[in-house]
C-alpha cells in the first residue's frame, strides 16, 4: 500500500511503494538524484506524484459522496489493505463506501465532481458497481497470470501507456488477487 513520506517510518518503508533511503529522514536523501534505470525509480516517480492524494482521500474519508467525472479519461484505484477497487468514470466515490480506504492512486487527469441530484447518485452507484463486476470478470480466472495479464490489457486499452506504467505492481496484484511477481511477469510479457 502507499504510504506518503510523512507516514512512514524506518519499518514501514522496507514494506512501502517508497524506498527507505527515499526516506526524507533517511541520512544521504537524494531520489532526485536516482538514475532512471534504478529499480525503484518508476515507485518514486509515482510516489511523488501521491503526495498530492491527501486533499483526495479527505474527500473520500468523509461524508459526502462524489463522482469520478465522466467527461474525462481518469480513474481511481482505491487501496482498502487487503484489497483493491478501481472506480472508473462515472463512478460513484467517498461517502460511506470508502471510509476504509487506506491510499489512493489517481490515473488521468483526476477530476471528482459532486451529484447534483439524487438519480446522479444512483446512477454512480450503479456504475461502481459495473467497474467491480468487469473487475471481478478477471479475477474469475482460475489462472493467475492470465488475471494479471487481463487487467494490464483492459487497463492499456483504457489509459496511456505511460500512466498504467506507473501503477505499481502490488496495486494491481491487490486488483485481482495475485502476486506482486505476478504482475512482474505479466508486464514482461505484453
Amino acid at each position: 500500500m502507499p504510504y506518503t513520506t510523512n507516514q512512514c517510518d524506518s519499518l514501514t518503508c522496507a514494506n512501502a511503494f517508497i524506498a527507505p533511503y527515499d526516506h526524507p529522514g533517511y541520512p544521504g536523501h537524494r531520489s532526485d538524484m536516482m538514475p532512471p534505470s534504478h529499480p525503484d525509480y518508476k515507485t518514486l516517480q509515482l510516489e511523488k506524484r501521491l503526495l498530492g492524494t491527501d486533499a483526495i482521500l479527505s474527500k473520500l474519508h468523509g461524508d459526502r459522496l462524489w463522482i469520478v467525472n465522466s467527461r474525462r479519461r481518469n480513474g481511481l484505484l482505491i487501496d482498502k489493505g487487503f484489497y483493491t477497487e478501481f472506480a472508473g468514470p462515472g463512478a460513484a466515490v467517498g461517502g460511506p463506501f470508502d471510509q476504509d480506504c487506506q491510499a489512493v492512486i489517481p490515473l488521468g487527469n483526476l477530476s471528482l465532481v459532486q451529484p447534483e441530484s439524487y438519480e446522479d447518485q444512483q446512477k454512480a452507484l450503479r456504475i461502481r458497481l459495473q467497474w467491480i463486476r468487469l473487475t471481478q470478470n478477471f479475477t474469475d480466472q482460475p489462472v493467475p497470470i492470465d488475471r494479471a495479464q487481463m487487467i494490464l490489457e483492459q487497463f492499456k486499452s483504457y489509459f496511456d501507456q505511460k500512466i498504467v506504467d506507473q501503477v505499481p505492481d502490488q496495486a494491481f496484484a491487490l486488483l485481482v488477487g495475485v502476486l506482486p511477481q505476478t504482475v512482474q511477469r505479466a508486464r514482461q510479457r505484453i
